[in-house]
């Protein structure tokens, strides 16, 4: 584990080969910036400054972006940022700086939104939107930008954090994925920040942290408060300036091992250039180990309102048992035009992946783009050899075309033997562009077998609703990469998932009080090693509950209850309002998805939208003077909910925080140790093993390391057959 994690010292050796192998391999792709269409003659509008802080507390983290546009040219021109859709974000807040004040936006339906700014426009008024283009971009237009001038805005997004076997993870996306073609043909863009560029992160948790890392950002500075805070920071100046000693003497703190001052000086002036926004942040963060199962609790109730909020997130205990047996695999590999720059990565991915595979396995691998076909017609055994030809093979291809996704699934899943568990690795960025391309043909094919899809997604711009939803169907699990993940840490994760067995038919109850519009993931009917389950529900009577965890492990049913208080008034989340609507939002779009056009589902979310204040494919939110806000009879309801986030976000701030302050099942502990020495304690919560199998075995080898971060795609995607053996 440590080479995956730094504490306070950075790791330089391990830190440069990877961001080595990533510069190598990664793709040239579009990114996070301003559009401008190919033809126009004007001069591109500029990012003067791009400043993100991100505040990672219990159960949601909170994404500020401050930008700053400037146009050069000599005519007022419209400014368009586009940006990838952060992952699972519900976008709250936006705000657009008029006569040199804030303006914070409200929420209407999308074509109505759409209306209005183009009537601001041609009426030459201060304007704004954010839009969302389904699951591939957000898209902020802005109006005017002066000739010559500035203008400022802030958008500010919500995110559920969760950790999976100890690890937690966090992903400012800005590599566009570049597979929406239309939108290349007609939109050149400028990703370039100009001047001030930031990224600061403050990492609050009541379940003590020993590391932190960002591993694509060696250079980044990282500071522990204690052991329930972190900050981590990358600055960039595009204008040199000089230091002071005692700004030399913080540097060499913080980096943990003395550092000439000559040197330190002349490191800053050489990072003095700009930033481009090509690339995504990824930071993780490592609990420490033997913490307990936990049973974790947020609430929100003003005092005057007779409906609370709640988020139970459940940690479960190591209690799943290690799978021995053999079995199959079928690696369905995406060689799309897509797919050109990455599927060097991809190879070497399918290599680890086949070597760590026991002598009693066998495997498949079968590729598509416009048309799917099998590489090793039919089952391999996993020897070294058979491997060897494998990839050989596979070295030959050349990525190219279209995606038939649905074809490369269909072919993956014929032929399976009905005698042995099988898992299915699934590995695309792509969008379903050719053949069968409507959702609910994937998941009437799935419905039909006796699977479960593994999902790995690679990139931003990948169909996530899409892939997600086939996982669900098959009681997957689902896990998206960026080009800047530590491999190292995804494949460690990914190994408990295929090497333990899972909790299967998941359900959850609340008894005791009346609560009800309870909202879980998509993807909790299966259970998987480390794997948290993260519940929203609404509730009308305070007091005691009691929560209910049942399920199957190998056929066998397994029950985990404990009970826990639903305060009177709870005041310090109101975010958790918007985070239960987005969940809700989820849902409502996933049954419109499978079952087609609702116009009763979607008014549905548009209603939950514009009550608290979200954008979705159905709701854009806008900016308009205060006095057009009046004339058009839109109510300030976002304005009034933002303050009151603001204002929580300060307090909390402030506030200390206590070990395990929001655990909820402390006296009746809810995954209880069931060897006699402990009855009535917790059982430990699951963590990543140090060995190469993910269950024991010796330690990780520093070659492998190396070369598992030169390969950005372990991406796998598996599916297992369900059997009682699984």
């Amino acid at each position: 584990m440590n080479h995956i994690f730094k504490k306070s010292k950075p790791a330089p050796f391990i830190s440069a080969l990877t961001l080595g192998a990533f510069l190598v391999i990664t793709p040239v792709t579009n990114a996070a910036g301003l559009l401008k269409p190919n033809n126009a003659n004007y001069s591109e509008l500029k990012i003067k400054e791009h400043h993100v802080d991100v505040v990672i507390e219990d159960m949601y983290a909170t994404t500020t972006v401050e930008q700053v546009f400037h146009n050069p040219n000599t005519s007022d021109l419209e400014a368009i940022y586009s940006f990838p859709v952060p992952e699972k974000a519900a976008v709250g807040e936006f705000s657009y700086w008029i006569d040199g004040n804030p303006v914070i936006g409200e929420v209407v339906e999308k074509k109505r939104a759409r209306q209005i700014y183009e009537h601001e426009k041609q009426q030459g008024r201060e304007t704004a939107i954010v839009e969302k283009d389904e699951y591939r971009t957000f898209d902020i237009s802005v109006f005017p930008v002066k000739a010559n001038q500035d203008v400022k805005i802030k958008l500010v997004y919500l995110q559920n954090t969760q950790t999976d076997t100890g690890i937690g993870r966090y992903v400012y996306p800005l590599e566009d994925g570049g597979v929406d073609e239309q939108k290349l043909s007609f939109w050149s863009r400028n990703e370039v920040v100009e001047e001030k560029f930031s990224f600061d992160v403050k990492l609050r948790t009541s379940y003590p942290v020993d590391g932190l890392r960002l591993p694509q950002h060696p250079n980044a500075t990282l500071q522990q408060l204690n052991e329930h805070e972190w900050s981590a920071s990358l600055i960039n100046n595009a204008v040199a300036t000089s230091i002071s000693d005692d700004d030399i003497t913080s540097q060499q703190t913080n980096a943990g091992t003395p550092v000439a001052t000559e040197n330190l000086k002349e490191t800053s002036l050489s990072s003095a250039t700009v930033t481009t926004l090509d690339k995504d942040i990824l930071l993780y963060w490592r609990h420490k180990p033997n913490l307990p199962a936990s049973v974790d609790m947020l609430a929100h109730k003003e005092a005057d309102s007779s409906k609370g909020t709640f988020k139970l997130t459940l940690t479960p205990g190591n209690d799943l048992p290690v799978i021995n047996q053999g079995r199959d695999w079928v690696f369905v590999l995406d060689i799309s035009g897509s797919m050109q720059g990455k599927y060097a990565s991809l190879i070497e991915g399918v290599r680890q992946g086949l070597g760590k595979l026991n002598p009693n396995d066998r495997f498949r691998i079968v590729l598509f783009n416009n048309q799917a076909r099998s590489l090793t017609n039919g089952y391999l055994p996993a020897d070294q050899n058979t491997v060897a030809t494998t990839i050989q093979k596979l070295d030959q291809v050349r990525p190219g075309g279209g995606t038939n996704l649905y074809g490369g699934l269909k072919t993956g899943i014929d032929q399976l033997d009905s005698d042995r568990s099988t898992a299915v690795v699934l590995v695309t960025d792509g969008v379903a562009n050719v053949g069968n391309t409507q959702k609910s043909q994937f998941l009437d094919l799935l419905e039909k077998q006796d699977l479960r899809l593994f999902t790995f997604v690679m990139g931003n711009s990948a169909n996530r609703p899409l892939l997600e939803e086939m996982t669900r169907v098959s009681n997957g699990f689902a896990m998206s990469i960026s080009n800047s993940d530590d491999i190292v840490g995804q494949l460690m994760l990914a190994q408990g998932k295929m090497s333990h067995a899972s909790m299967r038919d998941v359900k959850i109850e609340i008894d005791g009080v009346r609560s009800k519009e309870l909202v879980k993931p998509r993807l909790a009917n299966t259970l998987y090693h480390g794997q948290q389950l993260t519940v929203f529900g609404h509730y009308y009577k305070p007091g005691e509950a009691e929560v209910r965890l049942s399920g199957t492990v190998n056929g066998q049913k397994k029950i985990y209850k404990t009970r826990f208080t639903l305060p009177e008034t709870a005041t310090d989340n109101p975010e958790l309002e918007r985070l239960w609507a987005f969940a809700a939002i989820e849902e409502l779009q996933a049954e419109i998805d499978y079952l087609g056009s609702d116009q009763d589902a979607e008014q549905a979310i548009v209603d939950t939208a514009v009550e608290y204040g979200l954008v979705t494919d159905y709701t854009s939110m806008i900016v308009l003077r205060d006095e057009v806000f009046k004339a058009m009879n839109i109510e300030r309801n976002n304005h009034k909910r933002v303050e009151k986030e603001q204002k929580a976000r300060e307090v909390r701030a402030n506030q200390p925080i206590t070990a395990q302050q929001n655990r909820v099942d402390k006296q009746q502990p809810m995954f209880v140790d069931q060897s006699a020495a402990k009855p009535n304690q917790s059982q430990q919560r699951a963590t990543v093993s140090p060995s190469r199998s993910g269950s024991g075995g010796g330690a990780v080898s520093p070659w492998l390391v190396i070369m598992i971060a030169a390969s950005i795609a372990l991406i796998q995607l598996r599916r297992f057959k369900t059997t009682d053996r699984d």
